[in-house]
Parts: structure tokens; sequence; C-alpha cells
């Protein structure tokens, strides 16, 4: 019985393919982006943001049940949490499609999919914390990642289109930290503060968890809100040496079918 729980101990740790897919998908696509292999350089973009955003989401939710692991939740590993798989992730299509389309249509880093944890079997306020901001600081990782060869002063030699393509990656990991870290229930910034609130106020902001993340994205419809939210996300980026042309050209190069329309602004497209 010990030789098989090892055994199963093991294969719930163990790397999914599925995952491994996706981060050849994301390695491939960015070598066809800094060599200009791909006839299309606008799809080899799109691919390789795409597949790099989906490994984010991936780890994002890796590092929420890592840490519950080690805070005290054995539970993670047997509900898949710990193989990377996305498709463990609560559901398909809240946490893989649906950030993705978000990706496309607005160019906003939409928080994925979920991990269920077994909050009663951790002690301790600072646990319970911690494990709510691991996902959010594995995109500020990311964003620091990306944004390295910007303001390192390290963009000698390093390709237009694959600037471009990190730029907006950038830009996604920075809204996608800013969002997550958002002290609205549901969302990972209010996990972060609800161990250190009363019995009385869980208990009535509870109901409301649900619905978090549609307030926070309608009230991004309201253009003084967007514009304040991305003026905020602008700021950083800058200070993380990424222009707003930039991003806004990788944007533009990533939505490779606004080109088929003759909707992608000719200078983004000269100059990717």
């Amino acid at each position: 019985m010990t030789t098989a729980f090892r055994r199963s101990d093991r294969s719930d740790r163990r790397i999914s393919p599925i995952f491994l897919g996706i981060a050849a998908v994301t390695a491939v696509a960015g070598w066809a982006v800094w060599t200009g292999f791909a006839e299309q350089t606008g799809f080899a973009v799109f691919l390789f943001v795409t597949s790099a955003w989906i490994v984010s989401l991936c780890l994002h939710e890796y590092a929420h049940a890592r840490t519950a692991l080690h805070s005290g939740d054995v539970s993670i590993g047997s509900k898949g949490y710990l193989t990377l798989n996305p498709l463990k992730y609560t559901h398909a299509l809240l946490s893989i499609v649906l950030p993705v389309l978000f990706v496309i249509m607005g160019g906003i880093g939409l928080p994925g999919g979920a991990v269920y944890i077994e909050r009663g079997r951790i002690t301790g306020r600072w646990k319970h914390s911690l494990i709510s901001a691991a996902g959010p600081l594995t995109n500020v990782l990311f964003a620091v990642v990306c944004t390295a060869p910007f303001w390192l002063g390290a963009l000698d030699g390093v390709p237009l289109a694959f600037r471009l393509a990190l730029a907006f990656l950038a830009l996604l990991q920075v809204t996608a930290a800013i969002l997550n870290f958002l002290p609205v229930p549901g969302l990972d910034g209010y996990g972060v503060i609800e161990p250190w609130l009363s019995y009385r106020i869980r208990r009535q902001v509870e109901p409301f968890a649900p619905f978090g993340l549609i307030a926070v994205f309608g009230l991004l419809w309201i253009p003084e809100v967007n514009g304040v939210f991305f003026d905020a996300v602008d700021a950083l980026l800058r200070g993380l040496g990424v222009s707003e042309v930039e991003t806004y050209c990788g944007l533009d190069t990533y939505r490779f079918w606004q080109e088929w329309f003759g909707d992608q602004d000719p200078w983004c497209a000269v100059r990717a």
C-alpha cells in the first residue's frame, strides 16, 4: 500500500502532456517570431502570445496550489492541480477560452481559472493570505521577465516583431496582476485581506463573491474608469521601459486577421 501511495503521489505531480504541448507551441512560435521564419508574422505573434498567456494562467493557479500544499492542504495533489493541466483548473470555458477571448477582444488579462483549496486544513492568517497572493505574484514575475530586455536596455539585436510581442504580453500580465489584486470579493486581492476581517464582515460579503469579477468588468466599460485603469497600466509599463506605442502596436500585430479586412494600423504593420 505504501508503494502504491507513492506512485499515486508521483503521478499527481507529474507535469501534464497538455501543458508541455502548450509550452512547446510557445517555444516554436517564439522562435518563428524571432527568426522571421513565418510567412505571416502576425499569426506567429498570435500563437506565441496566446500560448504564453495560457502558460501563465496555468502557473498562476499552480502557484496557488503549491503554496496551499506547503501550508497544509495535502488534498491538492489528488485534484490534479500540481500537474499544470489547464483543464484541471475549474472549467475549460471559464479558465482558458474566456480569458483568451478577452485578450483577443480587448487586450485585457482576465483572471482565469481557480483551484479549490480546503481552507479548513490550513491554520494561520498569513498562510491564507500568501496562498491568495501567490497567483497574482506569478503574473508580476511574468511581467518583470517579459520587460527585462526593456528595463535592462538589452534590446539590441531583438527583432522588432518579438519586441512588440513581449510588450503586449507584458501588458496582459500587468492587467491580470492589477485586476487580481483588487480587494473585491471573488478576486485574489480580497482573499489576501479576508483572513484579517471579522467573521461578521466575511459572512456579509460572501454572497457577493460570485459577482465580483462581473462588477469589475462592468465598471471597466465606463469610459472614465477604463481611462484611469489603463493610465495606471501604462504608467507601470513605462516604469518598466515599455512605451504605450509598443503595447499598442503589439496588440495590433497580434490581431493578424485585421490585415485581411484592411483594419490593421499601417504604421504598426510597417514597423512589425
